[in-house]
């Protein structure tokens, strides 16, 4: 009997593994066949940063603090927010009365890229969406994150920030670990770049390779057989024979859009030696910073705490709308993390004895 039970929860394990593994495969094909329109098909989340720094400042408080020093605390606090509110309800009336500004706002956005520069679809709807929005002396932090990728999709991505430069709102770039290549022609762009002093900076280069398998195929007596219309609508291929003018043509691009490349920077930041960082060389913050191509060492978060004391710091990110087979299958991926940990727990429990 005993031998039946373990078999039989052996098989439940076994059919659950193999059910929660093609819910992840249908997951991942929803995600990869999902249509831009379907992107478009989400909302924009706002958080309060000065309210979340707040709330955790008070959690800490309530742990660190004695009772009778909390106490204390809490109706000086009281106190102080009661006479805050009262000047500056005085202030917006007075402002109004003058014409002066309200209290300016920072508006945090995040880019993740990846090669193919995917978020760009997130960045414009929180962009379309944070414009209107902005008034005079508001700014934009931009924390882009990305080791670069395909030139089309990564100058999409830049002009997408152009859009806020067009707009007349000072912008800013926090690069806290990579901005190479096309992560760095985004962040060009901006008024001011600030990176963390290990952050990876550069890479101003046009990078493109792929294999050949013209020998093998030669060797298997495998004809492959390409037919163009234009004496250079394809200069290099996977499985022809490449020739030296093919090679020289494909070349000769790769340095056309390098020149577009630095001359796009160029435009950007006048003052940078372009010729000298236009090597396709990476710097750290500090010798980035020494060499131009960014404006000072910092962290996003120390950008970010360095505004809360007198702006309105709030986060703005465009989430999409999940399908069913996404939030099917980000379940199932748990429930198979979760089913292998106990598998291996079970092992390591015999293992023990």
């Amino acid at each position: 009997m005993e031998f039946i039970y373990e078999y039989g929860l052996f098989l439940a394990q076994a059919v659950t593994l193999v059910a929660a593994i093609l819910l992840v495969l249908v997951s991942v094909v929803a995600i990869s066949q999902r249509q831009r329109s379907e992107l478009q098909e989400g909302h924009i989340e706002v958080r309060d940063v000065n309210e979340k720094y707040r709330h955790i400042g008070q959690h800490i408080q309530e742990v660190v603090v004695e009772p009778e020093e909390r106490k204390a605390f809490l109706k000086a606090e009281k106190k102080a927010e009661k006479a805050k509110a009262k000047a500056a309800k005085k202030k917006r009336g007075k402002a109004a009365a003058e014409g002066e500004e309200r209290r300016k706002r920072l508006y945090v956005l995040d880019f993740d890229g990846d090669m193919k520069a995917s978020a760009t679809d997130n960045l414009r709807e929180e962009i379309s969406a944070v414009l209107p929005q902005v008034k005079e002396g508001d700014e934009v932090l931009v924390k882009v994150e990305s080791p670069g990728g395909l030139v089309h999709s990564y100058g999409l991505a830049a002009s997408q920030l152009q859009r806020i430069r067009d707009a007349g709102v000072p912008l800013t770039i926090a690069v806290d670990k990579v901005a190479a290549s096309g992560g760095y022609m985004m962040a060009c762009v901006a008024n001011h770049i600030v990176a963390a002093p290990f952050a990876v900076i550069g890479s101003i280069g046009v990078l493109a390779q792929l294999p050949n398998f013209h020998r093998l195929l030669k060797k298997n007596d495998i004809d492959f057989e390409l037919f163009t219309a234009g004496e250079y609508k394809r200069t290099v291929t996977m499985f022809g024979e490449n020739t030296d003018k093919g090679r020289g043509k494909f070349l000769q691009e790769l340095e056309e859009t390098h020149e577009l490349f630095k001359d796009f920077v160029g435009s950007n930041r006048p003052a940078l030696d372009v010729a000298k960082v236009a090597t396709g060389e990476i710097w750290y913050g500090q010798k980035a910073l020494e060499v131009g191509l960014v404006d000072e060492l910092q962290t996003s978060d120390a950008f970010v705490q360095g505004r809360l004391a007198d702006w309105d710091v709030f986060e703005v990110r465009f989430v999409h709308k999940k399908n069913w087979q996404e939030k099917l299958g980000f379940a199932a991926e748990g429930a198979l993390e979760k089913a292998f940990l106990k598998i291996w727990q079970k092992g390591q429990e015999r293992n023990n004895y």
